[in-house]
């Protein structure tokens, strides 16, 4: 079977492979530690190719269960990760895993030429035109966050086909082939603004909890560009270092009734 750069666009064969090596991992198949077999030897034995392999591993090192490196075989990390990528990554993912009921709403979608932050973030030349979208996360129906997502325009115009409610742009995404494998993420603090404001029905210049990502797909090119505002007291963020490895996790706070203490 000839080799391929990456699995083709559209085919979602690479489902299935991950998750029967997920399976496997997960039984005990493939022990922490354990090397998986080759990539041929995995293409062989489900009968695709090697692209459509290495696209059903980069899923499994986003999980957190198998590690990444070029030119080895992968070695298995573990079944149980603390917090999956997908759920670092996707608000959605996160929600349900908490028990919590996930909802969005977008509020505006906006074509416009990049600016200089922008552009250097998605790796795109100066003006290149991207898509801003604006929208609303709610957690059981109470707005708790406000999430600016920054799109090259191919990948935001998927996004702008979709239902104005619809509760994860990310899983829509996974399904149209876009993949996200990597993100980088910043914690810091910001006030405010008149979005913010209006959205989360908070007073303006109030500061909020703000995480932004830049998200890469399996080759590397940047994704998306997002940064997300929530209300004080609704989340936090736990790191965990260690010499084997550091995990990023977030968990739910939810805020106290006004008045209580």
């Amino acid at each position: 079977m000839p080799e391929e750069q990456g699995a083709p666009v559209g085919d979602l064969r690479y489902r299935t492979v991950a998750a029967a090596l997920r399976q496997a991992i997960i039984a005990g198949e493939y022990a922490s530690g354990a090397k998986l077999p080759t990539e041929g030897a995995l293409a062989e034995r489900h009968a695709v190719s090697r692209g459509t392999v290495r696209h059903a591993l980069a899923v499994l090192r986003s999980e957190g269960l198998v590690t990444s490196r070029r030119g080895a075989r992968r070695t298995v990390l573990g079944g149980s990760p603390a917090q999956s990528f997908a759920e670092l990554l996707s608000f959605t993912s996160w929600a349900r895993s908490i028990g919590e009921k996930p909802g969005g709403r977008v509020d505006r979608i906006v074509r416009r030429p990049a600016d200089a932050s922008e552009a250097e973030r998605l790796g795109l030349a100066p003006g290149t035109e991207v898509c801003l979208v604006l929208r609303v996360r709610t957690l059981s129906d109470e707005p708790v966050m406000v999430e600016r997502t920054v799109y090259p325009a191919r990948v935001g115009a998927l996004v702008a086909a979709l239902p104005p409610d619809a509760v994860s742009h990310t899983e829509a995404l996974l399904e149209q082939g876009v993949m996200f494998t990597d993100a980088e993420h910043t914690i810091d603090l910001a006030w405010a603004d008149a979005d913010d404001t209006r959205l989360l029905d908070c007073p303006a210049g109030q500061v909020l909890l703000r995480e932004r990502r830049r998200s890469t797909d399996p080759t590397g090119v940047p994704m998306e560009w997002s940064e997300d505002r929530y209300l004080p007291g609704t989340v936090a963020f736990t790191v965990h270092n260690s010499v084997a490895a550091s995990t990023l996790g977030r968990r739910h706070s939810p805020r106290p009734a006004p008045g209580g203490s």
